[in-house]
This record gives C-alpha cells, structure tokens and sequence, in this order.
C-alpha cells in the first residue's frame, strides 16, 4: 500500500508524531501519516506548519500485525511514535519486520531496548534492516556524543545526564509510568547491574547554580547501546526535567509503587499506572519555544588516567526528536545505514552526523572539554 510513500508515521496524531511529520515535510519526503482515528489524524494534519506543501496520505488503522503489515508494505521505512513502547512496540516491529521496513521509534525504555537487541536484532540483520529504537533526543545525541568521548582509547566508562525543562508529553507521562514495573540497569564491568528501585541523586547541571534531581528512570538505551562494547565496560545513564519539584513528586511516586501497586497483578497495575498518568498530563501540552524550552547533555568519559567531557547545550527537545526521526528516514531513502540490525542512530548513521543535523537546526550546540 505504501509504495508511492515511502515513510510511515505511526501515531502521527500525537505531539511528537506531528513533529515527525513536520520535519519530512522539510526534507521533502511523502509519507503516510497512520493511526487509530482518521478524524483526529486530518485535524491534526492541518495544524502543521507548511503541509500544504507535503506529499502525504491519511491511513486509519487497527491494532494488529497483519492490518499494520499490509499498510507498511512497499515502504521502507516505518516511524513509530506510539508509546509505551513495552505495551505497544512488539506489534509494530514485528510488522515491519514482515513488511520489509526499517524501524524507528522514539522510546527510551530500557525494558524495550533490550528487547529489540535480543529478539528482534538478528532478524533485522539478516534481511539487512536497521531497527533502531530511541532514536529521540533523551537518548541520540547523548549517545552520539559517547561515541566521540571513546575515540579517546583509554576511555572505558561512561557516565551520561539527560536532563530538559519543559511540560512532559501525553505519551511521554504514560511512559514514566509505566516503566516503574520495569527493572532499570547499568552496565558495569560488561555485566548488567540492576539500579536499587527508586534511585535518585542530586546532579550538577552546567549553567545552572541551583543543583537538580536525576533518577535512572527505567534505565536509559546507552548500557544496552555498549553491551559487549570491546573498549567500554561501564555505563551509568540518568536524567529527568530541570524541575527539581516535579522531579520529587516523580521519586516519590516511584516509592508509592514500590509499596502499594507494585504487588498487584499485572492488569490491575498498569490500570492504575495508567490512571495515575492522566491524572499528572491528559491532554497536548502547548507547541515548544526556544527560550524556555532548553536541554542539556553531559556525557563524562574515564580512564585509569584519561578524562573527557562533552557538553551539549540544546533547546526543545521534542522538536530535537521530530527532526532524528526525519533524518534517519531521509537517510535510510537514500542509502545502507552503516550498521543494521539492532543499531543506535549514532551506530546506523555517523555520531558527527547526528550532532551536525542537530546544531545545523539550532536545536543543540556541542561543547567538548
């Protein structure tokens, strides 16, 4: 069906599925803008930016491999945005997978990258495909800038911090949620290391005087990024928003599972994770501003007696995530990912080349010492 449209949006009704849409419509590519709802899909269409001038088509769809196969079929690319992407990922890779597509998506939930690596890599590999999840600002750039803080070779541990201010997505505060029933890790001599349930600590964000609150949050994609890297053996990844009272009421909330809904069966766990989502954000936050929306990545990089620091001072991070996911499709368009299989964005498409779309668009802007 998709063959005259190259790239899929699925979930391209929700806010950082516009922005998806909004970024291809810059670089000229059709796509197909995809979900459960044609009226919403056409409402929110006509509030993008210029799409008056894209090539794009409407798709309502179901919720099954076969229907979600079928409208993938003939492109080559597939942007998932539909999250949480531990309830609704599954379906949609296995889709492209049976259709022949790349897969994007723009998740950060550990639990789910280290799905994609052990089930779904070695497929993908073998009909060279890329599947590459979180490719989105909390987790790309960071990675990207990784990757040049261990061309120095006596690098061998990571520390990243990814931190935003800004109101949190519908979608974004249902992942927050729902990554509490989840086990988040850090990488530590090559070994997967589980984080004590409701980590926080104090982190010292540069430019800011007033110290902020970090949590592992699920865990971050990067120690699933270096698992068996042959020169890193460690990774510890934390984050949050630049808010050091909803970052509270997030730990605390972390403590109330732990104790009161964490023993719950599954279906009625994630009902009332679900339920204590729309109660913090239940509708679309308001499009993102430059002054006030900023973002900053810290990635330290150590040695036995070698230091490396980069810096990246970025501003909204959802238009950062719209504008990676239209990069990657543009490239996957055009030419072979350098990688494929399971695959960060960075690994698929050059760490310089993902910072350089970034600051080329004035949204983030590296800083190395």
């Amino acid at each position: 069906m998709s063959g005259n449209k190259p790239v899929v949006v699925y979930g391209a009704s929700g806010f950082s599925g516009r922005l998806v849409v909004e970024y291809l419509r810059e670089y000229n590519i059709p796509f197909i803008a995809a979900g459960r709802n044609r009226a919403r899909l056409e409402e929110v269409m006509k509030q993008v930016p210029g799409i008056e001038a894209a090539q794009f088509e409407i798709a309502e769809i179901g919720n099954s491999v076969e229907e979600l196969a079928k409208l993938f079929a003939g492109a080559k690319v597939v942007c998932n945005t539909v999250g949480p992407f531990i309830y609704s990922g599954p379906l949609v890779i296995e889709a492209c997978l049976k259709a022949g597509c790349h897969y994007l998506d723009i998740s950060g939930e550990q639990e789910w990258i280290r799905e994609v690596a052990t089930k779904w890599g070695g497929p993908f590999a073998q009909r060279g495909l890329l599947a590459a999840p979180a490719t989105a600002f909390m987790s790309a750039p960071s990675d990207a800038a990784a990757r040049l803080c261990i061309e120095n070779k006596g690098i061998d541990t990571l520390e990243t911090l990814t931190m935003f201010r800004g109101m949190p997505t519908f979608g974004s505060t249902q992942t927050i949620f729902a990554v509490l029933q989840t086990e988040a890790h850090y990488l530590e001599q090559n070994q997967y290391k589980r984080w004590p349930p409701a980590t926080a600590m104090d982190v010292v964000v540069p430019g800011q005087i007033q110290t902020q609150l970090a949590l592992a949050w699920g865990g971050f994609p990067q120690p699933v990024w270096f698992k068996d890297h042959p020169q890193v053996a460690n990774v510890k990844s934390i984050g949050g928003l630049l808010d050091r009272q909803i970052m509270e009421n997030v730990a605390a909330t972390e403590k109330l599972y732990m104790e009161k809904i964490a023993p719950l069966p599954k279906q009625e766990r994630e009902r009332q994770l679900a339920e204590m989502a729309n109660s913090v954000q239940g509708g679309t936050p308001p499009r993102e501003n430059l002054r006030e929306n900023r973002t900053i990545d810290v990635v330290v990089g150590r040695g036995s007696t070698d230091l490396v620091q980069c810096t990246l001072v970025g501003t909204c991070c959802y238009r950062q995530t719209g504008l990676l996911q239209a990069f990657a499709a543009h490239n996957l368009i055009r030419s072979a990912p350098r990688k494929v299989g399971f695959a960060s964005a960075a690994q698929a498409f050059g760490p310089r080349e993902v910072l350089g779309v970034l600051e080329n668009h004035g949204l983030s802007k590296m800083k190395m010492f």
